[in-house]
């Protein structure tokens, strides 16, 4: 047995890259001939449902509220800055939506969940689209972390801020053959510096929703959305966290910042769920990382990553830090 399981390390790889290699051209023809029937005849038509979306006050969560007003759904806006929500609902009228309940609640807490998944139902009846943007990155070293208090706060937001809404909603979802749309990143599987514990929290993220896929089969759909690099308040280092600490740039805290255009994901995650995809990249040139991950050797994979992290802080883009202040995300 140990011989044979030696035998297969050896050639299973280069076999299976050589039948990925052939099987290219057929798997792509397929894939667009769906992407075209989909698009053109079997999109779901969003007017009059009801759309839920979490971590609607800025960023990406901002920016879907615009694509799903445009194809005038009713809005359901979460966040816990509820003043900024007011001036996102305007505009989502303005853009079309039917009608939009804007509620400030913290996703990491479920009775705040249920509340205003219990209000959406007394209100609209249904739930349509859960949509879960809200989301908490940093770029620091594990070991330069100075407050350990922020550790858990990180994975409360980019996890359980996911799982509890859905824990709520997915039996209203199910009476509708709803979907959710979840927010990934592409560091839940491509390992950079500076992002451990997002990582980590993106990484546990898309590992439940793909279990979910299986339980609640064919009921719900779920669309995961992932994203390298994105322009939003984020990166643009305005976001804080808990009492007591915030990573904020270590120069100005408006250096300008470049990043990939988020309302051009907003627009994929919202076309790619009326679709019913199951996957949205962007960009989608980050997936050949993946075959290069799993073919290249550990020290490869860790000078690519080092080389992206020294470009990066060349860019001023990762020079972050900590200090006293008040809690203030989406």
């Amino acid at each position: 047995m140990d011989l044979m399981t030696a035998a297969l390390n050896f050639v299973v790889p280069p076999a299976s890259l050589v039948m990925l290699t052939f099987a290219w051209p057929t798997l792509t023809f397929i894939n667009t001939c769906e992407w075209i029937y989909n698009t053109f005849f079997t999109s779901e038509d969003m007017e009059n449902k009801v759309i839920v979306i979490t971590g609607a006050s800025s960023g990406i969560g901002e920016q879907i509220s615009y694509e799903y007003a445009k194809r005038r759904a009713n809005l359901v806006l979460i966040a816990r800055r509820e003043n900024r929500l007011r001036g996102i609902s305007e505009n989502a009228r303005r853009l079309g939506a039917r009608h939009v309940l804007i509620m400030a609640a913290d996703v990491v807490k479920e009775d705040d969940c249920r509340r205003f998944i219990n209000e959406t139902i007394n209100y609209f009846g249904r739930v349509d689209h859960l949509v879960n943007t809200a989301s908490l990155g940093h770029t620091f070293y594990f070991e330069e972390a100075t407050d350990s208090s922020v550790f858990p706060i990180l994975m409360d937001i980019n996890f359980w801020g996911n799982v509890y809404p859905t824990y709520v909603a997915l039996p209203y979802l199910r009476q509708n053959s709803g979907r959710i749309i979840v927010n990934a990143s592409v560091e839940n599987w491509l390992p950079l510096p500076r992002m451990s514990l997002y990582s980590a929290a993106k990484s546990a993220l898309v590992n439940f929703y793909e279990t979910l896929r299986f339980e609640v089969k064919d009921d719900v759909g779920i669309t995961v959305a992932t994203h390298g690099w994105i322009g939003t308040e984020m990166t643009r280092g305005k976001f804080m966290v808990e009492e007591g600490a915030e990573m904020q740039w270590k120069e100005e805290r408006e250096v300008h910042v470049s990043g990939g255009p988020v309302e051009e994901f907003a627009k994929l995650i919202v076309s790619g769920a009326c679709r019913g995809d199951p996957y949205v990249k962007y960009p989608s040139w980050y997936d050949i990382f993946f075959p290069i991950q799993g073919l290249c050797t550990e020290s490869l994979v860790l000078d690519i990553s080092v080389s992206f992290d020294k470009w990066w802080t060349e860019k001023n883009l990762l020079h972050w830090d900590w200090k006293a202040t008040s809690r203030d995300i989406s």
